[in-house]
């Protein structure tokens, strides 16, 4: 039998009505106006609601910034794990995820570009843990790919899975930001540039043991 969907009562349906206008508003004066120069204060008025509404969702207007962008971060990961293929190579998987990933922040710029710079060092406000939890659920994505190669025996190291995940996650980080500095956003250039990157990690500098000497 199957269940019934409860619908959502009248209290609810005016809360994630509220939260809609909060969010709209944050959006349309980030954009607008950008993040450095709107105003909490801005954007209740603009939502029709007062500043205690807006502080049940948001303690800071960081955490407006990021109350915009969890949706999205978190769609990305949905849609990164269906993207995996068993069929595709390791470096085909890794450049489907963060494909994705390109896509998304390529879509409004400008609140992109605010939110990687306020990103680091984001550990409080409502909603920290939520972005925290899918920036580590991209790593652990990537981690299990890496990790499933080497238990193929396709790929090797001497390092751990978790270690060379996080260094391909370092360089989409960094390439990221520097990729979303430009003008122009071309994402087959960007990923291409991402592809040799991580291109060197899998292949390796195939180093003379002198290179690696390190003085005591």
């Amino acid at each position: 039998m199957q269940e019934t969907k409860k619908k959502p009562g009248l209290r609810e349906q005016n809360k994630e009505e509220k939260l809609r206008r909060i969010k709209e508003a944050a959006l349309d004066l980030f954009v607008s106006k950008g993040f450095d120069d709107t105003t909490t204060r801005e954007i209740a008025s603009k939502a029709g609601v007062g500043m205690g509404t807006v502080f049940v969702y948001a303690e800071t207007k960081r955490d407006l910034l990021f109350l915009i962008v969890n949706d999205g971060l978190e769609e990305c990961i949905a849609e990164a794990s269906a993207a995996i293929r068993p069929e595709d190579s390791l470096l085909q998987n890794l450049l489907s995820v963060l494909r994705l990933h390109y896509e998304y922040f390529a879509r409004v710029p400008v609140l992109s570009r605010a939110a990687l710079r306020e990103m680091y060092f984001y550990q409080s406000g409502k909603q920290a843990e939520r972005f925290n939890r899918t920036r580590d659920k991209l790593k652990l994505l990537l981690t299990r790919l890496i990790s499933e190669a080497m238990e193929k025996g396709l790929v090797s190291s001497t390092e751990s899975p978790q270690i060379v995940a996080q260094a391909i996650f370092a360089i989409y980080q960094v390439d990221l930001r520097m990729w979303l500095s430009a003008e122009s956003l071309d994402i087959v250039a960007g990923l291409d540039r991402l592809r040799r990157q991580i291109d060197v990690v899998m292949r390796g500098l195939s180093p003379d043991p002198a290179v690696l000497r390190l003085d005591a």
